[in-house]
């Protein structure tokens, strides 16, 4: 048998190293076929450390098969059939191929796959249903093994260390663990995933691949349940992990649960956190937000809120930032001087939950639906419909308690400083800090449109809805 061009296919499914020595030996047997054979191999198709069980897109395959089709190849050599596929759907788009193409098959182990006859295509569907077994069996393997150890706390996998751990992954770097310690205290206090970044870049703490910290990765970093010592597995808690935590878990379940809650922005833009009042400020012609909206006078910045119409709002209502933000401070100052505050706050606590009420409600819930997960999806003890009933009246709690922690929690990292202390504590706290005390304690503030022709500050346009 004779043919024009010749195309090689090579594939590993796992290639952890990247080293590509197990494509290099496949393609070098397959060249010594090709050599014996006589054909001219005119290209290799290489896809490494790609499974032909995943489902993932394998590129070269996609362009084997491109070529195929168009003739730019006549006839093809893998080390085994099971290099080619391990999906019927897969094996019979093939089948149909060479069909239509005339293709010849040729594999090192295990000769022609003549899949122009009958019997050829019968022992091809037969070698690809045994291959197909046997990834889903080791498939089911790797998972069991991964979940034992899960359920004993233990560490699996390989990869990069975790920030604040060796390479080991259980034992603690001290130095990294302090900074994961002070972030999550600071963001509990009203500190922005942003403000955390930008100071670890500044002060030059790295990152374990090398790139500067982002809010993102900050954020991935303290809602891991690893660094309260945790053990996840699908992203549920299964059990004490093996390594010691840096947090403790209830710190752990408010810091996700206030990086989860949608409406606390946390990573806002420069701009909007260069503004104390932004977010509190209402339009008192229209209702809309008013929103940072900065000017420039005879060359001079000067920052400014405004209700904007690109914002929804009306366009008739501004008022400087510098006058009302001070105004705004030293009427907290005043507020938290007074006797009613602590009588408010006393009303609040008396009247709802505690914190630790909350967190065991959290936690019974979140158990309850990993064994329901369990049942589902690795018991396979409980239908689809069930699981689907059960998990709404759960997910549901889980989210009104999530908020409820959410609520709290930058409170009681605050903890209210009376006006006295505040004052001395205020040129100390950061942007964050500050606006998570005002948030505290202010529901809303009304600016109404001004019936002045010039521009100075006139503090009866400010209205403030205070919560306690």
């Amino acid at each position: 048998m004779t043919t024009g061009t010749a195309a090689i296919y090579a594939r590993i499914s796992d290639d952890t190293l990247r080293t590509g020595l197990g494509v290099a030996r496949q393609e070098a047997d397959c060249r010594k076929l090709a050599e014996r054979l006589g054909w001219n191999v005119a290209g290799v198709y290489t896809d490494n450390d790609i499974s032909a069980f995943s489902g993932k897109v394998r590129p070269a395959y996609r362009r084997l098969l491109a070529d195929l089709e168009r003739g730019a190849v006549d006839s093809l050599i893998v080390w085994h059939p099971d290099r080619l596929h391990r999906s019927p759907l897969e094996l019979e788009e093939f089948i149909t191929l060479v069909e239509t193409t005339g293709a010849h098959v040729q594999s090192v182990t295990a000769g022609e796959r003549d899949l122009g006859t009958p019997t050829g295509r019968l022992h091809a569907r037969i070698e690809g249903a045994v291959a197909r077994h046997e990834s889903e069996h080791k498939s089911e393997r790797i998972r069991r093994k991964h979940l034992e150890l899960a359920e004993n706390g233990q560490v699996s996998g390989g990869g990069r260390r975790p920030f604040g751990y060796e390479a080991d992954r259980l034992t603690l770097r001290p130095d990294e663990a302090e900074h994961i310690r002070k972030a999550a205290t600071d963001v509990m206090g009203g500190a922005s995933l942003r403000s955390i970044a930008t100071r670890w870049n500044t002060e030059g703490v790295p990152s374990v691949t090398g790139v500067a910290w982002s809010p993102i990765t900050v954020k991935r970093l303290l809602s891991s349940r690893r660094i309260a010592g945790q053990r996840e597995h699908h992203g549920q808690i299964v059990a004490v992990a093996a390594w010691p935590g840096i947090i403790t878990p209830a710190e752990s379940l408010r810091l996700r649960t206030l990086l989860n809650d949608g409406s606390r922005r946390l990573n806002t833009d420069r701009i909007v956190r260069s503004y104390l009042l932004s977010g509190f400020l209402q339009c008192g012609a229209c209702g809309a937000r008013l929103t940072a909206r900065p000017i420039v006078v005879k060359g001079h910045r000067y920052r400014r809120y405004a209700c904007s119409v690109d914002r929804g709002g009306c366009n008739k209502v501004g008022i400087g930032a510098e006058p009302v933000e001070n105004m705004i401070t030293e009427a907290v100052m005043l507020r938290l001087d007074g006797p009613q505050l602590a009588e408010a706050v006393a009303r609040r606590v008396a009247a709802g939950q505690t914190t630790a009420d909350v967190e065991k409600a959290i936690a019974e819930d979140e158990y309850a639906l990993e064994d329901l997960s369990r049942d589902r999806y690795v018991d396979r003890t409980i239908s689809p419909a069930m699981f689907t009933a059960a998990r709404g009246p759960l997910e549901r709690r889980l989210a009104e308690n999530r908020a409820a922690l959410a609520a709290v929690t930058i409170t009681s990292a605050v903890e209210l400083p009376r006006g006295g202390i505040l004052r001395q504590r205020w040129p100390d706290l950061d942007l964050d800090q500050r606006r998570a005390i005002l948030g505290q304690i202010i529901e809303l503030i009304v600016i109404t449109p001004t019936t002045r022709a010039d521009n100075k500050f006139n503090p009866e346009r400010v209205g403030v809805t205070w919560k306690v």
